[in-house]
């Protein structure tokens, strides 16, 4: 399989053709991050390529998509509290300044970071985090990756 997925990452989590997805939701796709440096940051990714915004989502659905962003979360927490006992919290976040689709960013934090950025927002580490191979996802997150699958399964299914 290509890295064609990252051009078109809904209509590809549409196809079965994204491999970063966990699970889908009911507004949406569960995927792992491409970026790793925070481990276990995970996307919520739209079901529908043309929404680009939150408010363009019929108010039935929105609500269906923020809940799922919660499930995530929440997820995203039990999974990285097991793994890492410096777990702090989990961040959510609906940006919407890069990419041309709706989706919700859901970021671990850990006591174990940099000090002058572990209170900050995440979109301030460093380019070297964005970047770096050493950061990228990869085989060593598959453990953690299901971890989160699971957790998304229990949460899913008791609903």
């Amino acid at each position: 399989m290509t890295d064609d997925w990252r051009t078109d990452r809904v209509g590809s989590a549409l196809r079965g053709e994204n491999p970063t997805v966990m699970r889908r939701l009911r507004a949406g796709f569960a995927a792992i991050g491409d970026v790793q440096f925070l481990p276990g940051y995970s996307v919520l990714l739209v079901d529908d390529p043309d929404v680009q915004r939150l408010s363009e989502l019929p108010k039935a659905k929105r609500l269906t998509f923020l809940s799922d962003m919660d499930v995530l979360g929440e997820a995203v927490e039990r999974a990285c509290r097991r793994f890492d006992p410096a777990f702090r919290r989990v961040n959510l976040e609906i940006l919407g300044n890069t990419d041309g689709f709706l989706h919700a960013h859901v970021w671990p934090r850990f006591e174990w970071e940099p000090p002058d950025l572990v209170r900050l927002p995440v979109w301030l580490y460093g380019r070297e985090h964005w970047h770096d191979e050493r950061h990228a996802l990869a085989t060593r997150h598959d453990a953690l990756r299901g971890a989160i699958g699971e957790e998304l399964h229990r949460l899913t299914a008791a609903a």
